[in-house]
């Protein structure tokens, strides 16, 4: 295990990265917004998303279904759209028992699952009993152990990708090294070009937008206020902040304008996708756009529709 002053720098053997094809394309959605939803209805959702032609649909793992039976769920119920989790907590389940999940996803669901990986964060890794330790040592040793284990059933025709939560520098090296990519959350375009410059060219770069579909500012500050509450008391996302720039003023109260706007686009059809387009030139390989409401979750298919044609054409 390395100390987490280490330099993460060390090589791993397996340096031949996916093609950014296994993403599907340059545009997804992220939301976990489906576990509201009964499992029927959740499937039917996931094939329209299927046919809107999104490449690609992540979510999250906390407190509602299981990453990788959700996973096969959702990948059951569509026939070309990518799956990915984002992220599978790997304080909650052992390594072996992760590596033979996602082999068993990809050779079931061929080209189709994407495995993205983290360490959450202690509130909702200590809720469950588990000890949150050191989060750089513990996801490298996690990785190896993926390596080392033993998977005696079939083997899948092509590898699942892996992709880690990444924010700060460390993390991304370790996304460089040791996985094949990063999958950042609730970060600016700035980000994603300090990311990419962290990983090089290879790696893959899957970077999650959040977006209030309105025109209205204040709602659009309110919507955005909303949804960044839930991170605001999370040392992991807080520290993130500080380094792209904003300033412990701006994580004051339900924050700043300048925080609520940098994080989470709004306006026209054309400005979300203006957002997206300035990460996509920063490096990014995949936007997973994440569309914020306090509606109902059956409500987001609407704004998935309406957004279809103007981020994908």
């Amino acid at each position: 295990m390395v100390d987490e002053g280490q330099e993460s720098g060390r090589q791993d053997s397996r340096k031949v990265y996916p093609d950014r094809s296994v993403l599907g394309g340059e545009v997804g959605l992220w939301s976990s917004d489906l576990n509201a939803l009964p499992a029927s209805r959740a499937r039917e959702t996931a094939a329209e998303i299927d046919e809107l032609g999104y490449a690609a649909l992540w979510f999250g793992e906390a407190m509602g279904r299981e990453a990788f039976t959700n996973a096969s769920m959702l990948l059951s119920a569509t026939s070309r759209l990518v799956v990915a989790t984002g992220i599978a907590n790997i304080f909650v389940r052992d390594a072996w028992a992760t590596n033979a999940a996602a082999k068993t996803l990809a050779g079931a669901y061929p080209d189709r699952f994407v495995l993205g990986l983290g360490v959450s964060h202690r509130p909702m890794v200590e809720m469950r009993g588990h000890d949150y330790r050191s989060p750089l040592s513990t996801m490298l040793a996690y990785l190896e152990d993926m390596r080392e284990a033993q998977f005696t059933a079939a083997q899948p025709e092509h590898e699942p990708p892996w992709l880690l939560a990444a924010l700060g520098p460390r993390m991304l090296e370790l996304s460089r090294d040791f996985a094949d990519g990063a999958h950042p959350y609730l970060v600016t375009p700035r980000h994603t070009a300090e990311a990419r410059e962290i990983l090089g060219d290879g790696p893959l770069l899957a970077v999650e937008q959040a977006v209030a579909p309105t025109g209205d500012r204040e709602e659009a500050l309110r919507l955005a206020r909303s949804h960044l509450g839930r991170y605001m008391r999370m040392p992991n996302y807080r520290n993130s902040w500080l380094r792209q720039g904003f300033r412990e003023e701006d994580l004051s109260g339900g924050g700043s304008e300048r925080l609520a706007e940098g994080l989470v686009a709004w306006g026209s059809e054309d400005d979300i996708r203006e957002r997206v387009r300035q990460h996509l030139s920063a490096g990014a390989d995949q936007v997973c756009v994440q569309v914020v409401t306090e509606g109902p979750a059956d409500g987001l298919i609407e704004h998935w529709r309406s957004l279809a044609p103007v981020l994908l054409g």
